[in-house]
């Protein structure tokens, strides 16, 4: 028989004692998750209020924009809260639901960004049709679609991981994910390890194909087309190029750390890979989209010149 008791809470033990360093921490973190919080809600409301963004390209941006919102809000209250604590420790019901907000984030930020690459295929490589085959409840059902798969990919491993007997209670992790409280079972985890790989590979190798498919035929449009053409494909490519490298990195390194040994690399520098894709995606795409797209930077520019006409007046009139 193996030895396993109900377990009603995890310790995370990756923190470290920083001492009176914490309050920094603190601080730092706290401003990063206000300037997410602020940079998204801002381009959100900015494209529900202006009809003149009301275009495909921009409706996958407002989707990607809330993606970000949830897996920021699902890592930082957890987090600060960490920092300022001497005993690290989490509740059952808390890490799941940890858990389950940061992978769905996971999954919904891989589909929208296939989703994006999509929608710049058709605006390069078939522009004039591009408005008859994206229109606006083709992208309403395309982006549920992309919510609800990846509600469905991460509701099942939560599922089968829920009922599973623990030997432990310890996730060498600064958060909870599924894999570390699979390895904590005593039960047998056969169908979460088939389910992980499975799932994991389709997850990934459906919006990889669709990624790679688009943009080889973007460049073969681009080595074949007009100047105009390629000034096109780069101005409105470029930003999601960068988003998609950029999150690439930070999952590739967050999926070697899960499965391989890593004590050889210093731990606050695992520390910072491993958070990298919660923490630095959600602040990088608000900034690198409403500076590179010109619509947007226009609009954001507009709004900053209004709101400065509206303090001269008010110091004016006093």
């Amino acid at each position: 028989m193996e030895n396993y008791s109900q377990v009603s809470y995890f310790f995370l033990v990756a923190y470290f004692d920083t001492g009176i360093f914490k309050y920094l921490y603190f601080l730092l973190i706290m401003t990063l998750y206000v300037l997410v919080i602020t940079a998204n809600v801002f381009l959100i409301v900015l494209i529900c209020v202006n009809r003149s963004l009301h275009e495909p390209m921009y409706l996958f941006l407002c989707s990607l924009f809330v993606n970000e919102l949830l897996g920021s809000t699902g890592l930082f209250p957890l987090l600060l809260l960490q920092i300022l604590t001497d005993v690290h420790t989490i509740s059952v019901s808390h890490c799941f639901l940890q858990m389950f907000c940061l992978f769905l984030y996971a999954c919904v930020e891989f589909a929208s960004l296939a989703l994006m690459s999509y929608d710049r295929y058709l605006a390069i490589c078939f522009p004039l049709q591009y408005n008859t085959v994206l229109t606006y409840n083709k992208v309403a059902v395309l982006i549920a679609v992309s919510w609800f798969c990846s509600f469905i990919a991460i509701i099942i491993p939560t599922s089968l991981s829920a009922p599973l007997r623990l030997c432990g209670n310890i996730i060498q992790k600064v958060y909870c994910d599924n894999f570390s409280i699979v390895k904590l079972a005593c039960s047998d985890t056969t169908v979460n390890n088939i389910y992980g790989l499975v799932g994991t590979s389709v997850a990934v190798l459906g919006p990889l194909t669709l990624i790679v498919y688009t943009y080889t035929r973007i460049l073969k449009v681009c080595f074949s087309g007009s100047k105009q053409t390629r000034h096109k494909a780069f101005s409105t490519c470029t930003p999601h190029l960068a988003s998609l490298l950029n999150y690439a990195f930070g999952v590739c390194f967050e999926i070697v750390q899960s499965r391989f040994n890593m004590n050889n690399v210093p731990n606050i520098l695992r520390i910072f890979l491993s958070l990298y894709w919660l923490t630095c995606q959600p602040l990088f795409n608000p900034l690198m989209y409403g500076l590179k797209l010109s619509n947007i930077r226009i609009l954001c520019r507009n709004v900053f010149c209004v709101k400065e006409r509206m303090r001269s007046r008010r110091k004016g009139r006093a």
